[in-house]
């Protein structure tokens, strides 16, 4: 065959090869994303599918020091997690995006409204659209502030009101939509009479929407840390109203109007009236469905209440306050904890703190109208007896040598120490852990919920237990365990590390990058951050970065993998894998993440044009797993760019190789078919020869 001839058909086969590559086939699946199901709710109610975008700036980019906020971001916290709540919103993580600080740019925020929400919701979904920071009025119009507005140039960097009234109602196409927005001119979104031509432009819109807004125009929108610890005065109602507090027809379901009516009252009232959120009964649906509580269905129907107040004194610090199960604050001997808003009654409260007996559970009576002063007092230390702590210590003796018959005679150890003393929450922590280890997951998961029982603070039991939830792919209450933990705790590494990975499995590449590198920030020498980092840079065509982090993962993990599987990953945390387990022992973890990482390398590398160093990064990744399917396709697009660079027939036949092994593997993926077209075009071209 003519040699020029030859180039010339490698080229075009390499051209038509490209064209049939799916665009996702930079992905490797291996059990790195499941899907499951969210909560289910009563079969008598339908929660339709949800889509948010949440934005919370506090500190501005351009603005002087005392413009700053300081709560805005912790509001955008209080609304993701009531959201994503199977108790609440009932939103999948994954469909809400959050833009925090210095991510709410007005490109990223264009972006969210303008792209990615008309792209996604479908006629029968809700959408949520929650703002909270700054607000301003230019020439007469009203702007929201994204991070980077400058306020000499308001027109030109701040976001419109009436351009997102006109997204909402026009360009997202759902059912249901609701704008909540708090900032300091917020009302402008439904202002008064003076801007009814404004107003009117939202109430024609022809689909249902719900605009609830912190206040009218020209009024202040308030935020103070006597509001469960820092909050946005309506951002607090809000939530409290979506936890149930707004449903007043007892049904389990809080709808616009309750929310509406609910968050009014309470927001003026706490106010004297500075404040008056603001929306128009003629623009939404009154019985459009916000939040669903299954739990929180009563018998009956009552007048809404007039709402008291639970104000928390602690003898400690550092004294974590549940009301009726629910975390709402902490609070300390110089600082009180006050939560307005109580529907009046009684109501189940605890004070808790680790290495302490709890104060409570017990019951406090809220007064309607009236403050109530609740005493928090922690004065006992807990104290084990030492057949209980031998027992624990026993049963770490052996739980450290890892190997499964070491951890069945840990497990046997933490049981008796459970018996002996049932409200030993270490024991159970490392109960739960050693049954993971064992691989008997529902086991793990009644012990490690036993330890946050019997103390609700312990927040390496909440770490622990959302590594279970990873491991059983149940992604969507692992991250809602790990938000609690990073919320109360922003410098826990190993949670955040492990938040990277869980958006990661639900393809939320930005939040996936941003925990990472909070991770990373913390405790540099982790391996582990940098591998999920590189994950998400890759999927997000960050190809060269990705490359730098997939190689600094395996500089940090290149150590024997004996010891991997040798200690339990929950000990070492970033050692092998919380969540990545596989049904072998943790020596595979260690070989299947190197091999991940090999991919990884391999993947960003073609991508970047690479083709001989995809090649050696993928035939390092099958040294560690030579039974992947997506490698061997990674492989055989890098062998069949090669050949059309040199017009080598003998590198095509190795890219004909590994399409079929990777058939052969497994045929029924989706690049398959597309394996399936380039071995039937290699073989057309070697025919030739």
């Amino acid at each position: 065959m003519n040699s020029v001839w030859r180039i010339a058909s490698l080229l075009a086969f390499a051209t038509c090869l490209l064209a049939q590559a799916p665009k996702q086939d930079q992905k490797k699946g291996r059990d790195l994303k499941y899907e499951e199901n969210n909560t289910a709710p009563a079969p008598s109610v339908t929660v339709p599918r949800g889509y948010a975008l949440i934005v919370g700036i506090a500190n501005y980019k351009n603005l002087p020091s005392k413009s700053q906020l300081e709560f805005s971001e912790r509001d955008a916290d209080a609304i993701y997690s009531i959201l994503i709540s199977p108790e609440g919103g009932n939103f999948r993580a994954e469909n809400v995006h959050r833009l925090s600080g210095a991510q709410a740019t007005m490109a990223n925020m264009k972006r969210e409204l303008e792209t990615w929400l008309p792209s996604v919701a479908k006629e029968e979904d809700r959408v949520v659209i929650y703002f909270a920071g700054h607000g301003f009025i230019s020439q007469g119009r009203a702007y929201l502030a994204p991070y980077d507005l400058d306020p000499a140039n308001i027109p030109g960097t701040g976001y419109p009101m009436d351009t997102l009234g006109q997204v909402a109602g026009s360009r997202i196409k759902a059912k249901w939509k609701v704008l909540l927005t708090d900032a300091c001119h917020s009302g402008a979104i439904t202002p008064d009479a003076d801007a009814q031509a404004f107003n009117q432009s939202l109430l024609d819109m022809s689909r249902s929407m719900f605009s609830l807004t912190a206040s009218r125009d020209r009024e202040r929108s308030f935020e103070s840390k006597d509001w469960g610890s820092g909050h946005g005065i309506f951002t607090y109602y809000v939530v409290k109203g979506l936890e149930g507090e707004a449903d007043e027809s007892g049904d389990g379901i809080v709808t616009a109007d309750e929310l509406s009516n609910y968050v009014r009252r309470n927001v003026r009232e706490a106010t004297k009236g500075q404040q008056n959120p603001t929306s128009d009964r003629g623009s939404f649906d009154p019985n459009m469905l916000l939040a669903f509580l299954p739990n929180g269905l009563r018998v009956g129907h009552q007048p809404p209440p007039v709402d008291g107040t639970l104000i928390f004194e602690s003898n400690m610090d550092g004294v974590e306050v549940f009301v009726d199960g629910a975390s709402r604050g902490i609070v300390s001997k110089s600082a009180t904890l006050r939560l307005p808003g109580m529907r009046p009654g009684s109501h189940t409260i605890q004070g808790v703190k680790m290495g302490y007996e709890p104060d409570g559970p017990r019951d406090e009576v809220v007064y309607p109208g009236r403050d109530s002063t609740v005493t928090i007092k922690i004065s006992i230390a807990r104290r084990r007896t030492k057949a209980a702590v031998d027992e624990l210590n026993d049963g770490l003796a052996f739980y450290n040598k890892g190997f499964a018959d070491n951890y069945k005679k840990a497990a046997e150890h933490f049981e008796k120490a459970l018996q002996i003393d049932p409200t030993y929450s270490q024991a159970a922590l490392y109960l739960g852990r050693t049954y993971n280890s064992l691989f008997d997951e529902q086991r793990s998961e009644a012990a490690l919920r036993k330890a946050i029982m019997i103390d609700p603070d312990y927040l390496e039991a909440r770490v622990s237990l959302a590594g279970m939830l990873l491991d059983t792919g149940a992604v969507d209450e692992s991250i809602r365990q790990l938000n609690l933990v990073t919320q109360r705790d922003k410098s826990n590494a190993v949670a955040l590390y492990m938040q990277a990975q869980a958006y990661r499995m639900k393809d939320l590449y930005p939040q996936s990058i941003e925990s990472a590198r909070a991770s990373i920030k913390l405790t540099p020498v982790a391996a582990e951050p940098h591998l999920w980092l590189a994950e998400s840079l890759r999927l997000s065509s960050q190809f060269p970065e990705s490359s730098s982090e997939y190689t600094e993962y395996l500089r940090l993990s290149d150590y024997d993998s004996k010891l991997a599987g040798k200690m339990n990953y929950y000990v070492l945390g970033f050692l092998a894998g919380v969540g990545r387990k596989k049904r072998a022992a943790q020596t595979d973890t260690w070989r299947d993440m190197r091999s991940l990482a090999y991919f990884g390398l391999c993947d960003s590398e073609r991508k970047q044009g690479h083709f001989e160093l995809g090649v050696a990064y993928c035939q390092k990744s099958l040294a560690y797993d030579a039974n992947d399917a997506y490698t061997h396709y990674a492989l055989a697009l890098c062998y069949a760019r090669e050949a059309a660079a040199n017009g080598s027939l003998e590198t095509l036949a190795a890219a004909r190789k590994h399409f079929q092994t990777m058939i052969d593997l497994n045929g029924d993926l989706e690049e398959a078919k597309f394996a399936r077209q380039n071995l039937q075009n290699i073989d057309n071209l070697l025919k030739t020869r």
